[in-house]
Order: C-alpha cells, then structure tokens, then sequence
C-alpha cells in the first residue's frame, strides 16, 4: 500500500490532532473507529486497528498493554504455581 496524499495538521496544547475530513473517508477512520498509534524513534504512525495484520507488532502491544495490569504483586502470587 503506498502513499495517497499528504496534508499537515496542528498539535493543539492537549497533544490533540484533527484528521483531515477526506482522509476520514479511509476504511477505518470512521467516527468511533478504534486506532493504534505507534511509535517509532522518528516517526509516529495512525492505524485502524483491523489493517494491523503482522502478528508480531500485535504481540507487542499486547504484550505492553497487558504487562501495565499484569505486572503487579498480587498477579505474580496469582500465577506463581502455573
């Protein structure tokens, strides 16, 4: 999948951008779509959800996401005899 278009938009002071109305015509962007924002070193990528299909990017922020609950005390006393 290559490049379509590009356009600019503004940070406000929340840290909050507004996606170009055209570009809200792209499957996944809908009002009440959920999104992935990953980040890279240089770059920060929006992606619906549904289009991320590498398994091993899934695994990670799974992986990220659940270590914040999981990794606790009482969650290692939970599982220690597994």
């Amino acid at each position: 999948m290559g490049l379509i278009e590009v356009k600019t938009a503004k940070i406000t002071e929340k840290g909050q951008i507004s996606i170009p109305k055209d570009m809200r015509n792209i499957e996944g962007f809908k009002k009440g779509s959920k999104i992935a924002v990953l980040a890279f070193s240089d770059h920060v990528e929006l992606r619906p959800i549904n289009s991320i299909k590498n398994g091993r990017i899934m695994a990670l922020l799974s992986e990220k996401s659940l270590a914040k609950e999981w990794n606790k005390k009482e969650e290692d006393a939970a599982w220690k005899d597994l």
